[in-house]
This record gives C-alpha cells, sequence and structure tokens, in this order.
C-alpha cells in the first residue's frame, strides 16, 4: 500500500492506521488535537471515523467510559519512528509515560500504532499489526467504517474479525468524523 512521494529524499509514505482514545477532560477536544499534531510529527491524517464511546477494557475497569476514534493516514517514517511521534504527541497533549503509570489508567489521550500498509514487524516497543487489532470490538468497527474491506497483513479479513466477538461489548456511535 504505497502512496505518493514526500519531500525529495523522503521514502514513498505507506498508508496506516491509528487509533485514538481519550476519557479524562473534554475526550472530543483530545482526540482532536491530537489530529491537529501529527502533522507536524511527519504524519499526514487522511481520514477520520465517526467517533465511538466504548466502555473501558485492560486491566482497570472502574473508570470513566473512553471516546475512541481510528484515523486513516500517510507517512514516510518507519513504524518505530511513526511510534516515537505518536509517544511526543501524547506527551504534548498532557499523558504522562513511565513506569510510575499503571498500564490502561485512565488518561487524556492514547495514540495507537494499528497498521502500517501491508507490513508485519515486531520489536520490544511495537507490534504490527497491534497486537489487539482484532479482538476488540472499539478498534474494528472504526476501523472498518474508514475501509469495510481492510485485511491484516496475514489476509484475514478484518470483518471476520469483527464478526467473531461479542457484540455484548458496548461501542456505540457518539459523534461525527474529527476530520
Amino acid at each position: 500500500m504505497a502512496g505518493g512521494a514526500g519531500p525529495p529524499g523522503d521514502l514513498l509514505e505507506r498508508v496506516g492506521y491509528l487509533g485514538l482514545g481519550s476519557n479524562v477532560g473534554d475526550r472530543r477536544a483530545q482526540l482532536t488535537a491530537a489530529v491537529e499534531a501529527l502533522p507536524a510529527h511527519g504524519v499526514r491524517v487522511l481520514a477520520s471515523s465517526s467517533t465511538y464511546e466504548t466502555e473501558p477494557v485492560g486491566e482497570i475497569l472502574d473508570q470513566p467510559d473512553f471516546l475512541n476514534a481510528c484515523l486513516r493516514i500517510a507517512t514516510a517514517r518507519d513504524p518505530e519512528a511513526l511510534l516515537d511521534a505518536c509517544k511526543a504527541v501524547e506527551r504534548e497533549l498532557g499523558r504522562e509515560h513511565g513506569p510510575h503509570v499503571r498500564r490502561h489508567a485512565p488518561r487524556p489521550i492514547d495514540v495507537d500504532v494499528l497498521l502500517l500498509g501491508d507490513l508485519a514487524y515486531s520489536s520490544e516497543r511495537l507490534r504490527l499489526p497491534h497486537a489487539e487489532v482484532t479482538s476488540r470490538r472499539f478498534v474494528l468497527i472504526p476501523l472498518l467504517e474508514l475501509d469495510p474491506e481492510l485485511t491484516a497483513p496475514d489476509g484475514v479479513r478484518l470483518a471476520d474479525a469483527l464478526a467473531a466477538l461479542d457484540p455484548a461489548v458496548r461501542v456505540r456511535r457518539a459523534g461525527p468524523p474529527l476530520v
């Protein structure tokens, strides 16, 4: 899935997908701020899904609901540099990182790399596709809104992955796309 070239000397851009989430403060404003911050980090936002309100998942369930969305992006960044860009946006918007922060705790913003073209990638910091992309309704529903025919690098149709999940997990459309 290569797109056009960036400035002279850049690698070809890849189309990818990011997941956004917020459950602290003005959740929609946090998601919008992330969309607006990404271009300064070498990430072009091509499209946004609608926003969806979802129940918390993971280790801490007693916290406010999340507002989630997915973005279709284009970037010449490699996977690690794209992750760095996402973490920089999170820091700029007030998310704390480090050993003192509990995993899955409430947060003003979460920017996850979900897919980057048809690339399968694994390092200590990052796995592509994202480890949870096929097991979370709050990721699959907005992803499939952006591209109903989307597949993982191994050929798994994401629509099939969504159909296999428990429909009782609440994912409610909450608003229009961010862009």
